[in-house]
């Protein structure tokens, strides 16, 4: 068991290779976390010490593709910080950026908090919470050289894969009268056009939306009222380069869009 010492050494490794841009093969042995429980202690000892402010969480590999990628079993939550977050139609920069891949999402405005309790949420509960859908673009990456091989632990503790993230504008369609499940975004990348499908996120945007409540719940966190919830990638994480042009036109949902430099 890390104690609190080796917890805030564990972070201070991650929040120093974050700020550098640079990677590391593996926390050492004394520092690394063993458990889920571990990882998310050093995720929160991490977001005391970054320079943003808390914006939102994301949930990292939803899909069957998300987790292949990173080689772990389920999902994963994370921290969204506001120095991260990207303008609709702005720059992200590639540098130092090694996982070099855009994902579309669903994400969620919380319009009440939701705090812990005994019992889970309900998807139901969770979704009379939501104040507003927006589509966006998720830009993950890791502190680890060797993210498929560093094990869920660890990447809990380099928040989820956490780097950049872009929020599209509030749809003003009536999202709750449709079936996100059937939802088929369509992504533009290099003049080539991909399709995803809400299925892919964890069955149904909304689920996974339940699930980070239920995770946060289980953590003793309070999922708080304004906070944004990007549920996972519709689409298989799709590579990028500089100069690329990633947009995702989510239809009656909205459109969301980067460039990257």
């Amino acid at each position: 068991m890390l104690d609190k010492d080796q917890i805030a050494a564990a972070s201070q490794v991650l929040v120093q290779h974050w700020r550098d841009g640079t990677k590391i093969d593996a926390l050492e042995a004394r520092l690394r976390p063993q458990s889920r429980a571990e990882g998310y202690a050093v995720q929160a000892a991490l977001e005391r010490q970054l320079r943003g402010k808390l914006f939102g969480w994301k949930i990292a590999a939803t899909s069957e593709a998300g987790q292949k990628h990173i080689n772990v079993a389920g999902p994963m939550a994370g921290r969204i910080m506001s120095d991260t977050v990207i303008a609709d139609g702005g720059t992200a920069s590639m540098k130092g950026n090694e996982m070099r891949v855009g994902e579309p999402e669903f994400a969620f405005r919380m319009g009440r908090d939701l705090p812990p309790r005994a019992a889970p949420y309900t998807v139901d509960e969770v979704l009379a919470t939501v104040e507003t859908l927006h589509p966006a673009i998720e830009i993950p990456d890791s502190r680890f050289v060797d993210f498929a091989g560093a094990g869920e632990a660890q990447l809990i503790a380099d928040n989820a894969c956490a780097h950049l993230f872009v929020l599209g504008a509030a749809t003003a369609a009536d999202w709750r009268a449709m079936d996100l499940v059937a939802e088929r975004p369509q992504i533009t990348l290099r003049g080539e056009h991909y399709i995803g499908h809400g299925r892919n996120v964890l069955g149904d945007p909304r689920v996974a939306l339940a699930w980070l409540a239920n995770e946060l719940r289980g953590l003793g966190i309070t999922l708080r009222t304004g906070e944004v919830v990007t549920t996972g990638t519709c689409h298989p994480p799709l590579p990028i380069q500089a100069g690329d042009h990633f947009a995702a036109d989510f239809g009656v949902l909205g459109k969301v869009s980067v460039r990257f430099v």
